[in-house]
């Protein structure tokens, strides 16, 4: 039994709690029955619930809470504000067997604001990305990206958080004939109606380039083949305009100006997606025969592209 006197100051140390870290930030409470290594970290304002075991290796921020019944292994990295749900379960080495130990303990990191479901499995060597959601049950076997809702064995992306839809009886501004374009939600990014000629000989639309559009292309990609659960863009650009028409099939893109996220589902070829730069914009949930064509309005630069969330937001914000 641990002797709540020695605990740091302003640490709540339940009596049937061991915590053998001086390393703890105050406000912080450790509940009955938890076991905290010497050398692991803990923040401010924590909340270690009955049943919890941290090692050694472990770096926990501010205002984490970690529910009964998880033990979190070395080589977690726990950034503030995350959430871990009861009987979560991490690991720290690809191919265990006993008594053999790795020469190097692979990280897991769990980003700001984050929210692990109740016995979620997290592999090792991944990174949960700021704001996303695990799912309760999931088991997670890929990097997860900021802000998504993951679920499932394996996980897949099912959803972005905060991402805004309009409801299907509520017709925007790209399925009105008389509308040539409507705003969305997020800051610049447009909806486009193309102009669209039916007859005894087919289908045809087509758009002019910048009397109609926003701006002239320098180039173009075409994106295809892509397995359902994958997920594919995940940044912004500095200075690129893009405009995204999904010819074939269905994809649906979530956009972003650091403020508010809309997802918009690109599901006819008379309908285009004007995407400015400074928006974060990631495409999923590709339908099987998927064809999206991508125009930019300048050369491929790799500096342009902002691939980090967090830098992103750094970067809109100065």
């Amino acid at each position: 039994m641990s002797d709540r006197s020695a605990s740091p100051p302003g640490v709540f140390l339940h009596a049937h709690a061991l915590c053998e870290s001086t390393t703890v930030g105050e406000g912080t409470r450790v509940w009955a029955f938890a076991h905290v290594l010497p050398r692991a970290k803990i923040g401010r304002d924590c909340n270690i619930c009955d049943h919890v075991f941290i090692e050694n290796d472990v770096v926990i921020g501010d205002r984490v809470t970690v529910k009964c019944g998880v033990q979190l292994w070395d080589g977690l990295r726990v950034a503030d504000d995350v959430f871990i749900g009861p009987n979560a379960t991490f690991s720290n080495d690809k191919y265990p067997r006993s008594r053999q130990y790795q020469a190097e303990v692979l990280q897991t990191w769990i980003e700001r604001g984050a929210s692990i479901g109740g016995a979620a499995v997290i592999l090792p060597g991944l990174r949960i990305g700021s704001r996303a959601m695990v799912g309760a049950g999931s088991v997670v076997t890929q990097d997860v990206p900021p802000k998504a809702i993951v679920r499932g064995n394996p996980a897949q992306i099912v959803g972005y958080v905060d991402a805004t839809r309009k409801p299907k009886d509520v017709p925007d501004a790209a399925t009105v004939p008389q509308a040539k374009s409507g705003a969305t939600s997020v800051d610049g990014v447009t909806l486009h109606q193309m102009d669209l000629a039916i007859d005894l000989r087919g289908t045809l639309s087509a758009g002019e380039f910048p009397k109609q559009l926003p701006f002239a292309p320098k180039r173009y990609f075409l994106v295809y083949d892509v397995p359902g659960k994958e997920v594919r863009g995940e940044h912004s650009h500095r200075q690129c305009h893009q405009f995204l028409v999904c010819v074939k099939g269905s994809v649906s893109v979530v956009v972003d100006d650091g403020s508010r996220s809309e997802e918009i589902r690109l599901d006819r070829p008379d309908r285009g997606l004007y995407i400015p730069p400074r928006v974060w914009a990631v495409q999923y949930k590709y339908s099987p025969d998927a064809l999206l064509l991508v125009l930019a309005s300048e050369p491929y630069d790799p500096k342009d592209y902002i691939r980090d969330y967090d830098e992103f937001l750094s970067t809109i914000r100065r």
